[in-house]
């Protein structure tokens, strides 16, 4: 049986209703703030600036979680930030919580919810099932991570400053990987479950 055009992967496997799919999401939720303070905290040596997986997994949740579970993990994953855990790629114990939060990082994270909303939408059209798709949606996606980062930058320090050289070039090499990754990642663990389920 073909899968429904609007499911996501996180819904083609275990309980589909009642307490089972409560209990289910519950634990995908709890998995994927994991994953995603995990990421960012991963560190890849690169050219010109080391590549962190934070957007990496942002992005990948949002079209393996969908719309709304998706956005249900980032925000759980903003509000273990906003207490004050270290979960950020740039935070750490003598600066996180809301403070590192509205720093220079803030819009990028309001990117994130934008981010993980698109992607889920996307995703749910199917076009985590194909590479070409599955590639737009994350230059799509990143486009909604940096258009507040950047416009937040701007305000917060001023329109004179190099914004693009400080918030957006020195990244653009690790994205394409990113991109690059995730557009393989999605679709070959489709085939995966369809295999599986066949």
């Amino acid at each position: 049986m073909p899968f429904a055009a609007n499911t996501v992967l996180a819904n083609s496997f275990g309980p589909r209703s009642g307490a089972g799919l409560l209990a289910k999401q519950a634990v995908l939720v709890v998995a994927g703030i994991a994953i995603l303070a995990i990421a960012a905290k991963i560190r890849v040596p690169m050219w010109p600036v080391p590549m962190t997986l934070g957007t990496f997994a942002v992005l990948g949740l949002g079209a393996a979680y969908g719309a709304r579970l998706g956005l249900v993990t980032v925000l759980g994953y903003l509000l273990v930030g906003a207490l004050g855990f270290d979960v950020f790629a740039g935070s750490s114990a003598q600066s996180a919580g809301l403070s590192y939060m509205l720093g220079g990082t803030g819009g990028y994270l309001v990117g994130y919810v934008l981010a993980t909303i698109i992607l889920g939408t996307l995703a749910q059209r199917g076009w985590d099932r194909s590479v070409g798709w599955m590639a737009l949606a994350m230059v799509i996606g990143n486009i909604a991570i940096y258009a507040p980062g950047l416009a937040w930058l701007g305000a917060l320090y001023g329109w004179d400053k190099p914004i693009l050289a400080w918030g957006l070039i020195p990244f653009l090499v690790g994205d394409a990987i990113k991109l690059a990754l995730a557009a393989m990642v999605l679709p070959a663990a489709w085939k995966l479950v369809g295999a599986a389920r066949g």
